[in-house]
């Protein structure tokens, strides 16, 4: 270039150089500077959870629709309207941990520059306990429910056990099979027995006859239809039976438990949330409220729950065995299955006398027309012998 600064060069109107390009000029201008002003780089929300986890937290937080101070001031007045078990229940999953709470509380930094995470962790801390809070608040939402149901199972238990002590018609079916029993093993050394296992019940339809068409509850059907016929619908008087047979004693007790545990927790933090401050006053007031009513149910609840349980263990000694080793779930399911086996049982024996039925009244019309048949050749036959002597 040095070179070129000696060389001549050609004069240039300035004026026609600008009015030729001094507009692409301007609007390359525009263009490099931008009509949207100066670009400025946002800065990065600041991570203190674990990244997985902060995720989810923000995906759960969006199926919550209400802002997150109504939020919090739903918890704290323990209000179910507003909140449902399953968002309270995500919201206990995403209660901050000891290290988390420790990460935020260390944080010195500007709380904006968060994530929806961390804010969101902030509010949580803000409340006292808040992950016991919202596990009373959860008990709370589904206490009713849980109290009906359990209810619910224990007079089950108790009316199944009174129908069944109290049906003189299963009374009668189990003599007879008592004496059916003595009947076959006749001239043995169990053929005086005064009673039987409840399991020997099952072995009823496993005992077929000689010839193969019948079992022995086949029989017992046959027997009764004929002889007591007012003891064929002994299952009416077991209305709660089969309902019982589907109940396990050891869930329930688990449910017992778990209510017990409730209270327990509830009165725990009624004792750690005295000195909470202004933040918990409602709280504890509706709380307060809510264990009296509680104290009172699973009270109720608890009685009835231990007659449930000496009923239960009535029926094993009703038929003679022992609870520990046949339990009120073993002889429960064992009389729902004689009773379904029996039911079964007769209906096939309806089917096979009608279809009998049938048969013989197919025969009967038979052999009404061959006899009919025969005695129209016979008549055809002596109007013949007559004509012949005639002529």
């Amino acid at each position: 270039w040095r070179r070129f600064v000696h060389d001549r060069a050609p004069e240039i109107d300035i004026s026609e150089l600008e009015s030729l390009f001094s507009a692409n000029s301007d609007t390359a201008a525009k263009k490099s500077t931008g009509r949207r002003g100066p670009s400025i780089s946002k800065p990065d929300k600041v991570q203190l959870v674990d990244l997985r986890r902060a995720n989810n937290c923000e995906i759960m937080l969006t199926k919550i629709k209400i802002p997150l101070p109504d939020m919090l001031s739903a918890v704290l007045a323990l209000d179910s309207s507003a909140l449902d078990i399953d968002q309270v229940e995500n919201l206990i999953k995403f209660c901050p941990t000891k290290e988390e709470m420790e990460l935020l509380r260390n944080y010195a930094g500007d709380k904006e520059m968060l994530g929806k995470c961390e804010q969101f962790f902030m509010e949580l801390m803000k409340v006292p306990r808040i992950e016991a809070k919202l596990r009373v608040f959860g008990f709370k939402i589904t206490f009713a429910a849980q109290v009906e149901e359990l209810e619910g199972y224990l007079n089950t238990i108790n009316a199944a056990t009174k129908e069944v002590k109290e049906s003189a018609k299963l009374r009668q079916i189990m003599q007879t099979i008592l004496t059916l029993g003595n009947a076959l093993n006749q001239g043995t050394a169990r053929g005086s027995a005064v009673g039987f296992k409840l399991d020997s019940l099952l072995k009823l339809s496993d005992t077929r006859a000689r010839n193969n068409k019948m079992t022995l509850m086949h029989y017992l059907c046959k027997l009764v239809g004929e002889k007591m016929p007012e003891l064929l619908d002994f299952a009416n008087d077991l209305v709660h039976l089969e309902a019982a047979s589907k109940i396990e004693l050891k869930t329930l007790a688990e449910e017992m438990q778990a209510l017990n545990k409730g209270i327990e927790k509830i009165l725990q933090e009624l004792m750690a949330s005295e000195n909470d401050g202004a933040i918990s006053l409602g709280f504890r007031e509706v709380l307060k409220e809510f264990l009296h009513t509680a104290e009172e149910q699973v009270k109720l609840l608890a009685s009835l729950y231990m007659e449930s349980g000496r009923n239960a263990d009535s029926l094993s000694h009703y038929f003679g065995e022992d609870p520990a080793r046949c339990p009120f779930e073993q002889v429960t399911k064992i009389l729902t299955l004689f009773m379904k086996t029996f039911i079964k049982s007769r209906e096939e024996n309806e089917k096979l006398a009608e279809a009998e039925k049938k048969k013989l009244e197919k025969e009967a019309i038979k052999e009404k027309s061959a006899t009919k048949k025969d005695a129209a050749d016979n008549d055809n036959e002596l109007n013949l012998q007559i004509h012949r002597h005639r002529t």
